[in-house]
């Protein structure tokens, strides 16, 4: 039994014994296969081993670096992901074609919807020839809008508000036409803005001046402003200095360049006219409206005009008007017109505003105010008095893209108080900027809660910033002063740059899923309502900045990417950037484009981080002007 168990554990050991020999064969056979396999790449490289050893073709070169002591010379682990967004798309300026050609230098100030030769063919009653008129898909241009020869950045803001470069605007006539009323001069090469009007021959400062005496501008409870008929928007310019922020509109008429001046001196404007069709704004948008000598025919149509007005101004809102006919008694030999028929008009719009429900505040001197009433309950007793005009019924008095104006008054939201403000009170300004805004607070924004509302304020904080890091010109205080968010959904975007010396278009594109421009007005910011597949009213050269949020997303299958962004070229001023942000495979689509309209760009990650699909696009537009007058070269 003892032989047995000593064979058995000799047989035992020598078996490990051989398995050992088998295993070290192996192990020295498969380094010696390894070696003799690296060798014809060159040997082995002892100090790194990286994946762009074992993964030639991957285009990035990660560096290894040890970012813990505490493991010696141990190689840490490193998740940073090394594809980003500029690896998507080839950036090498050689690559760049120039698919879109410049358009004939005739063309410098070029407003597609508004077009002269275009409007003709429209009626003349009620100036509907002056309202937009659009060209058809086959009309649109497939060519860049030239800035003028001698074109120079504007001046920044406050010294843009009195001084505007002559090539930029060359028109002067408006320094001859208005000479006697110091709307503007002409000097050098440039024209000066000495603030005066038609009205207020004392200056515009003056004028508002006479104004705050009757209506309180310092408490806030004044922001939004609307000048109808705006000449050179001097009222607007000045009314900026006073935290009261007006829109001031007017038509591209016989009164060459006053809305391109309004722009150029850095003051928000667009172009447009009181005609057969609501004005591009929510109702209840303004605290208040202004009229100096506007030419519009207030007491006609049934009130049809005064109803617009009535439509976009806040409960509690005002309505002031300057020139005839107000003190008409004093001034009627200067008018050129007799006593009656003054008399007339102005006896026809007390009867218009006091049909509307509207308070007479004051009238002195060339000043005459109204107030809008806070809510509809008297009013709608009084329609047993005033039947004209009716309420309208079933109508959405937020719709203002192509809509008719109506012989009817919009109703104001219901109220149970006499002392009630329909629709919600607003905070006064600074404050309304961040308060909940009525429209959301009382549930009429479908999808959008208060603690919604709160948490899209701080994420645009904190996207600005971003933004900021990466375009050094819109950082630069004073670089950018009028500025375009073509998406703006809440207006998060303006709101995070209120501290800067900018003015935002806040543009709530009329095929959005949510109607959100109200909201954005009782914030305290300005907008418009837009479609992108028609050009927008406004001169070229218009916006030093333009924020494309989910733009190309929105409009996909709708209208054509190339139309879009041609229109971008038109209204961004020459050396004027641009952010897009959206899909990343529509971002590549975007840049193929934007390739050929020889702007200089750059995608990058999104502030989440490369692995977020959407990302950002920066393009910043080259300076080019027409050749000069002897010149027949084309601009590049």
């Amino acid at each position: 039994m003892a032989i047995w168990t000593n064979l058995s554990h000799y047989l035992t050991s020598k078996s490990k014994k051989a398995n050992l020999y088998y295993v070290a064969a192996t192990v020295v056979l498969c380094c010696t296969f390894y070696v003799i396999g690296l060798w014809p790449q060159g040997g082995v490289n002892t100090t790194q081993l990286s994946s762009t050893t074992l993964l030639p073709t991957l285009p990035c070169n990660p560096s290894i670096k040890n970012t813990n002591s505490n493991y010696g010379s141990s190689i840490s682990l490193e998740f940073t992901a090394h594809h980003t967004a500029t690896d998507l798309v080839p950036l090498s300026p050689s690559a760049r074609v120039n698919h879109f050609p410049s358009c004939n230098p005739e063309l410098s100030e070029y407003t597609p919807c508004e077009d002269s030769k275009r409007s003709l063919k429209f009626d003349r009653n009620m100036l509907i020839y002056r309202e937009r008129h659009c060209p058809e898909k086959n009309e649109l241009l497939k060519c860049r809008i030239p800035a003028p020869f001698g074109y120079k950045p504007p001046f920044r803001w406050p010294e843009s508000r009195d001084s505007v470069w002559y090539a930029n605007v060359p028109h002067k006539h408006l320094t001859v036409e208005k000479a006697g009323q110091n709307w503007v001069r002409f000097k050098g090469d440039r024209f000066t803005f000495p603030g005066g009007g038609t009205m207020f021959p004392r200056g515009a400062d003056a004028y508002i001046d006479d104004i705050g005496k009757l209506i309180n501008l310092k408490d806030g409870s004044i922001r939004t402003a609307i000048d109808t008929g705006c000449g050179v928007a001097s009222w607007g310019a000045y009314l900026l200095s006073r935290n009261i922020l007006p829109i001031s509109f007017a038509p591209k008429d016989t009164h060459e360049a006053q809305v391109q001046f309004a722009l150029e001196r850095g003051v928000p404007a667009l172009i447009g006219i009181l005609a057969t069709k609501r004005l591009p704004y929510p109702a209840r948008a303004f605290d208040m409206a202004h009229c100096s000598r506007c030419l519009i025919p207030w007491g006609q149509y049934d009130g049809l005009y005064l109803i617009e007005v009535d439509r976009i101004l806040r409960p509690g809102g005002y309505w002031i008007l300057s020139g005839p006919p107000i003190n008409w008694e004093n001034h009627w030999k200067g008018w050129n017109r007799t006593a009656k028929d003054l008399k007339a008009e102005q006896d026809q719009i007390e009867s218009v505003a006091r049909s509307l429900c509207w308070k007479k505040v004051t009238q002195k001197g060339e000043l005459a105010i109204w107030q809008k009433p806070t809510n509809h309950m008297h009013c709608k007793i009084n329609r047993k008095v005033f039947r004209k005009p009716p309420f309208c019924q079933e109508q959405d008095p937020d719709k203002a893209w192509y809509t008719k104006i109506d012989a009817c008054l919009s109703p104001l939201p219901e109220v149970s108080n006499i002392r009630d403000f329909a629709g919600g009170p607003l905070a006064n300004w600074p404050e309304r900027l961040t308060a909940v805004p009525p429209r959301i607070a009382t549930g009429n924004i479908e999808g959008v809660t208060a603690e919604g509302f709160s948490k899209d304020t701080e994420l645009w904080k904190k996207r600005v910033a971003h933004y900021k890091a990466l375009d050094f010109q819109l950082a630069e205080c004073g670089r950018y002063r009028n500025i375009l968010d073509m998406n703006a959904w809440l207006g998060g975007f303006a709101a995070a740059l209120v501290d800067d010396p900018v003015w935002v278009m806040n543009v709530i594109p009329v095929e959005a899923e949510v109607n959100t421009l109200g909201v954005i007005y009782e914030r305290g910011l300005i907008g418009t309502y837009q479609s992108w597949c028609e050009a927008m009213s406004t001169y070229p050269r218009t916006y030093d900045f333009i924020h494309a949020d989910s733009v190309f997303s929105l409009y996909q299958d709708r209208c054509e990417m190339e139309d879009i962004l041609l229109e971008m070229d038109r209204i961004l001023r020459p050396q004027g950037s641009v952010i897009f942000r959206d899909d990343v495979d529509v971002l590549v689509n975007v840049k193929s484009i934007v390739d050929g309209l020889q702007w200089d760009s750059r995608m990058v990650d999104h502030e989440g981080g490369p692995h977020v699909r959407e990302k950002l696009l920066i393009a910043t537009k080259q300076y080019w002007t027409t050749p000069a007058p002897d010149q027949d070269k084309q601009p590049s």
